[in-house]
């Protein structure tokens, strides 16, 4: 996603690094990322802690968002978060999270994300609400 967003903005953001995520595919409206589930994220019972997925799964969402508002100068803020974890996130899995605008007007915008395992089955359920704050 390098190179999209305007001057000043870090991409990919700090958090993304932290994580491991790694676009995969990009479209308005759509975006599919990959992480793998590092043992540094783990819990005592050794999956990985949920606040990680919920982070994974807000991250995705709010680039999603980014794609949506292309060509406005804008700051996508979350305003809230809904994730249910579907089972756990074994540490070394490589994980897929398909992020999308459900829908979105010029303010507010709707999304959902799916964490799953490399054979598709769904981990994690998330969904989010958007505040679009233009920039000066």
């Amino acid at each position: 996603m390098t190179g999209d967003l305007a001057a000043g903005l870090q991409v990919p953001p700090n958090c993304d690094l932290t994580l491991g995520l790694v676009c995969v595919e990009k479209a308005p409206g759509r975006t599919v990322w990959e992480a793998r589930a590092h043992e540094r994220f783990a819990n005592p019972a050794g999956v990985v802690q949920g606040g990680f997925v919920a982070a994974y799964c807000d991250s995705a969402m709010g680039a999603t968002v980014a794609t949506y508002a292309a060509g406005r100068q804008v700051r996508v803020v979350s305003t809230d978060l809904r994730t249910s974890f579907l089972r756990p996130v074994e540490v070394g899995a490589l994980v897929r999270c398909e992020a999308t605008v459900v829908s979105g007007g010029r303010r507010v915008v709707f999304t959902e994300a799916t964490v799953a395992s490399e054979e598709g089955v769904p981990l994690a359920r998330s969904n989010g609400t958007y505040l679009l704050v233009e920039r000066r």
